[in-house]
């Protein structure tokens, strides 16, 4: 059975770790950094976009790909940071969801925020596979990223609806302050017993 075609859209930490691990898994992927052009290509192409960009940079992204996006599942890895780390918005609602209204024939799915980019590439940390939460509205998108997830190492776990994302933006917040503004290192994750 093919494998569905995936894009990444940022060739940062994230970005680059997401594609070394989805490639390892068996996908076809491709990648785009800052070109619109290469942007609107790779989107055009895959039927999985990975937003692994900057939180400040996805409406540009958005409009950058436009309709691109339309029946596509999106999966928002970003974290609703400002510049200066802090949480951007929250509690009625959440990064994923407002990408969700700005593209809404797209199947959104929030996942891979609460890792560190040096586990997105196996999943795991010190031998023990991290938890990865999912949330979308849509549950055929939400399972293809939990197989995806599983494929790469993860422990995937079905964390319900998109407004969830709510919940999962803070939880990478906190990994983020735990790792570097409580000097805990990024050999850290959250792994949930269940």
């Amino acid at each position: 059975m093919m494998k569905p075609r995936i894009a990444v859209i940022g060739k940062g930490n994230v970005g680059g770790a997401l594609q070394r691990g989805i490639e390892r898994a068996g996908y076809p992927v491709q990648s785009a950094g800052n070109n619109a052009q290469r942007v609107r290509e790779v989107a055009e192409w895959a039927e999985y976009i990975f937003l692994a960009v900057p939180y400040t940079a996805l409406d540009e992204v958005i409009r950058e790909i436009g309709d691109g996006l339309n029946g596509k599942t999106v999966v928002d890895a970003t974290n609703a940071l400002t510049p200066a780390f802090e949480l951007a918005i929250g509690f009625t609602t959440s990064g994923a969801e407002e990408i969700q209204k700005k593209a809404a024939a797209a199947k959104v799915v929030k996942a891979f925020n609460t890792v560190f980019a040096s586990h997105m590439e196996t999943g795991q940390v010190k031998g023990t596979a991290l938890t990865l939460f999912v949330a979308s509205d849509d549950s055929a998108a939400k399972q293809q990223v939990m197989a995806l997830g599983r494929e790469i190492g993860f422990d995937a776990v079905d964390a319900g609806p998109l407004n969830n994302a709510r919940l999962l933006e803070p939880l990478g917040y906190l990994n983020i302050q735990l790792g570097y503004m409580l000097k805990m290192g990024t050999e850290i994750g959250v792994k949930l017993v269940h």
